[in-house]
């Protein structure tokens, strides 16, 4: 990780520092500027920023920035770069707090962009308790001349990203709304990626309700329930803010197209989620309907044999009463008789109830 140097006091921004904030350290993942779509090192922060307001400066179009990514900052640390970027206090304070809606706001000349990141937890064995859908958020501060993303949970992470877009100058030549466009479209394919694996676990739950339930297998079904509703909870508000902001004054006319196709892909995200959603609901009441059918059905089992039995428990507890004058105690054929009254009464009973269907 590289030093991050104190901004200079000269600096107009570094001057309204305060001893309360600190420059990014443990959080801070990395940073970069980037000229003509080539990463520059620089010493700190300050410095990157300096290099691509001077280049923008003497160039006429102005394609440099500055890129930093933090990673659950503390509220100092992101209070330096508040410092630095001129930062909103109010977005500032949503992206120290985190658990925020997706949403996109302006601040003067800048963008405060809020997106939702799900990830699909792998299990050796899914139960009733395990947790399917990971969630997190990614903030980013988008300005004339920098990118600041702060991300928060350990899904979704912003290498791959960078990484695409440093092997791409064409792409970094887009500018700061070029980052803002790989992200979220980085963050919707992650969308469609664990919605196409929520659908086929689905699939599997949907196959083992028609084939055997137990209290368990309801159990899981409810949990994936719930944890549909956490992904739905995490991708459906996003839409109004995403179609909004290809709309905006802020991203230039070429940029428009790229942000609207991502809007395209989370609308089929949301369908999918939605259609999803039902299905589950329907699997559910499937699931509750078969396990109600499959009790009754026990239900008629333990009382066919309780039928079967009362007859020799009846017979057994009228010749048991012991009396002393009962003609049938003398007679030679008594006992045979009795046995075989059982027996043949048992046996018409159980084909009755296996006709019916109860056994």
């Amino acid at each position: 990780m590289r030093a991050v140097r104190t901004p200079r006091p000269d600096l107009s921004a570094a001057g309204r520092t305060n001893a309360q904030c600190v420059p990014p350290s443990d959080s801070l993942v990395e940073y970069a500027a980037y000229v003509d779509g080539k990463k520059i090192h620089a010493l700190g922060i300050v410095d990157a920023l300096e290099l691509v307001r001077e280049r923008n400066a003497a160039e006429e179009k102005a394609n440099a920035f500055v890129w930093v990514g933090l990673h659950e900052p503390d509220a100092p640390e992101v209070e330096w770069l508040a410092e630095v970027f001129a930062l909103h206090p109010l977005a500032v304070e949503d992206a120290v707090k985190a658990h925020q809606r997706p949403k996109v706001e302006r601040y003067g000349d800048s963008l405060f962009v809020v997106l939702k990141t799900v990830a699909y937890l792998d299990h050796d064995v899914l139960t009733a308790t395990s947790e399917i859908i990971g969630t997190g958020e990614i903030m980013a501060f988008v300005g004339p001349d920098f990118v600041v993303t702060v991300r928060h949970g350990t899904h979704c992470p912003l290498t791959e990203v960078r990484e695409r877009l440093e092997d791409k100058p064409k792409l970094l030549n887009r500018g700061p709304t070029g980052v803002l466009h790989a992200i979220a479209d980085h963050v919707v394919d992650k969308y469609l990626n664990v919605a196409d694996l929520m659908q086929t676990e689905l699939e599997d739950v949907e196959a083992m309700v028609f084939a055997d339930v137990s209290a368990r297998d309801i159990g899981r079904i409810y949990n994936l329930k719930r944890e549909m509703i956490e992904m739905k909870r995490s991708v459906m508000p996003l839409q109004s803010p995403l179609a909004t902001l290809a709309q905006r004054r802020m991203i230039p006319s070429e940029m428009r197209e790229y942000f609207r196709d991502v809007v395209d892909h989370l609308a089929r995200v949301c369908e999918q989620v939605e259609s999803s959603n039902e299905l589950c609901n329907s699997v559910l009441q499937a699931a509750l309907a078969r396990s109600n059918a499959l009790a009754n059905e026990d239900m008629r089992k333990i009382s066919s044999w309780v039928a079967i039995m009362a007859v020799p428990t009846m017979i057994a507890g009228i010749y048991g009463m012991n009396f002393k004058h009962m003609p049938e105690l003398d007679s030679f054929f008594g006992y045979p008789l009795v046995i075989g009254v059982m027996a043949i009464t048992c046996t018409l009973l159980y084909r009755g109830f296996r006709r019916n269907g109860w056994l």
